[in-house]
């Protein structure tokens, strides 16, 4: 069975484990892979797998973590960290060595090739604060290109890799950019709450428990995390909710607000409920699970269903973050 978070049974046609640097250049190089569709997939913790792949998947096995270089002076360091290190041990790898940076990313299910491609984020923290560059291979060529943060072009939950270059790259490393110095990111709302003053473990710690308080453990309850992105309105869209529902949920956006999913959500009523054998979490709106036996048809029929009712009740499509193969 294919890796993946939400415990759907996932298949393929055929599945490559890639071992190290030179197993990746050797498969590609072989031309299998530019011949047959393909997926490239690390602990699969943001897939829903709706059918058999039909092709060939690569599972991003390949392990290591490097200092490229260190200044004393400007309080630096670049790591490189292989594609298939787990985010959340390279995290607290990064704490017990003093590298800092990476605290609020705690506790998100996944790999490290995963992190750039899904910008993935929380707390206030998201990975285009901390990515120096990625390494990735060109599937038709077997070509290495090293992308520098800016030819990321990195947005909310979103990268270069899920636009034109989606499914043209695999992604073998990912060079962080760290700080010998600790500055906690604390901006955010729910980070007032934690014991002062706040220390690198404290931070990793309370965040930890920040996140598995209102989200499913994947080894206990099947999801794929936040289903949902935040959607972003303009100005005039978000007073007009404002003057209907004065405890919305929402955040400046640059010139409009981002709101919060969960709270649309839990505020068309699905918050807890289910729909066959899928259901919207009870502690967190914004996260499917999968309630025992699910299929990824099970968690489309939820997801539009939600997603109907948010935007009769509030004028607001909401867009999957979960990626649907």
């Amino acid at each position: 069975m294919i890796p993946n978070t939400f415990g759907i049974n996932a298949t393929a046609d055929q599945v490559v484990a890639i071992q190290n640097e030179s197993h990746l250049q050797e498969v590609l190089a072989s031309g299998t892979i530019g011949r047959l569709p393909h997926l490239v997939v690390g602990g699969g913790s943001n897939l829903v797998f709706t059918r058999p792949f039909p092709g060939v998947v690569l599972l991003m096995q390949n392990k290591g973590v490097a200092v490229l270089a260190e200044d004393p002076l400007e309080r630096k360091v670049s790591v490189k960290v292989s594609a298939g290190e787990i985010l959340d041990d390279f995290v607290h790898l990064a704490v017990a060595r003093g590298w800092h940076g990476m605290e609020n990313l705690v506790a998100i299910p996944g790999t490290v090739g995963a992190a750039p491609v899904q910008n993935v984020g929380a707390y206030g923290v998201e990975a285009k604060d901390v990515v120096q560059e990625v390494n990735a291979y060109e599937i038709a060529t077997g070509k290495k290109r090293i992308f520098s943060n800016a030819d990321c072009r990195f947005g909310y939950r979103d990268s270069v890799f899920k636009h034109e270059f989606k499914d043209l790259y695999v992604v073998e490393s990912v060079v962080f950019s760290l700080s010998l110095d600790f500055d906690p990111n604390l901006n955010y709302a729910a980070l007032a709450s934690l014991e002062k003053p706040v220390t690198p473990e404290s931070l990793v710690e309370g965040i930890a428990n920040l996140r598995w308080s209102k989200l499913p453990r994947p080894e206990e309850i099947g999801s794929a995390g936040s289903f949902f992105k935040n959607p972003i309105v303009t100005a005039s869209h978000f007073e007009k909710l404002k003057s209907e529902y004065p405890d919305i949920v929402a955040y400046p956006a640059g010139d409009g607000f981002k709101l919060a999913a969960g709270w649309l959500i839990e505020h068309s009523g699905w918050k807890g409920k289910n729909l066959g054998k899928c259901g919207v979490y009870e502690k967190q709106a914004l996260v499917l699970v999968n309630r025992g036996g699910c299929t990824g048809e099970d968690v489309l029929r939820l997801a539009s269903a939600v997603e109907a009712d948010v935007q009769a009740k509030f004028g607001v499509l909401l867009e999957k973050e979960a990626i649907i193969v």
